[in-house]
């Protein structure tokens, strides 16, 4: 490979620079270092990542048309779950593709998350604020939506049926109380205890 090939600039589709990405860096980040006396902004929590879920059962046009929307919804191609053991009950072998889920890091997931946080939660029905909650003990927070067209990427005219998702959101902070003053300060309508 010549030199030149080696400097040519690659076609990707990149997205353009989050404004979450600057929201940290000028306002949020300050904040925690002074709230949690960090001595390094490495121990300030950041998010890691956000993993978004939808089950769909053993149906094949439900997993094609829930792979659809999730595609829409976080603008990256899904992979298919499957089930780990045979269940007879529900006639579900091992191996079988039961839902799809999605990995979001870097610009995509700050992307998403201001989404999430100004456009698709603003538009539930009675929507009073997140649940404080839903952490894991360890940074993480989980909430669930009971139908994808609270995203403005899905178009009405296609919708065939009310399919739910978990979404997950993964931050690098040590505990709950760290990732709750995170998420607020990044946007997130978290109610009070």
């Amino acid at each position: 490979m010549s030199r030149k090939d080696k400097n040519a600039p690659t076609v990707t589709g990149t997205l353009p620079s989050p404004r979450l990405k600057k929201v940290y860096k000028d306002t949020v980040l300050p904040k925690l270092m002074e709230d949690f006396k960090y001595t390094s902004v490495m121990q300030a929590p950041r998010l890691e990542k956000i993993v978004i879920n939808m089950g769909t059962g053993i149906d094949e046009k439900h997993l094609e048309n829930s792979i659809r929307d999730l595609t829409l919804i976080s603008g990256q191609k899904p992979i298919a779950t499957v089930s780990r053991k045979a269940i007879s009950n529900f006639k579900l072998r091992e191996g079988m593709k039961i839902g799809c889920k999605v990995t979001l890091r870097g610009d995509r997931a700050m992307h998403f998350l201001d989404k999430l946080a100004t456009v698709v939660l603003p538009r539930i029905r009675d929507f009073q604020g997140l649940s404080p909650n839903s952490f894991d003990g360890r940074g993480n927070y989980a909430l669930g939506l009971k139908e994808q067209l609270v995203f403005p990427e899905i178009p009405y005219d296609t919708f065939d049926r009310i399919r739910g998702m978990d979404i997950v959101i993964c931050t690098t902070a040590k505990t709950d109380d760290e990732a709750r003053v995170f998420l607020k300060s990044m946007g997130m309508p978290l109610r009070d205890k």
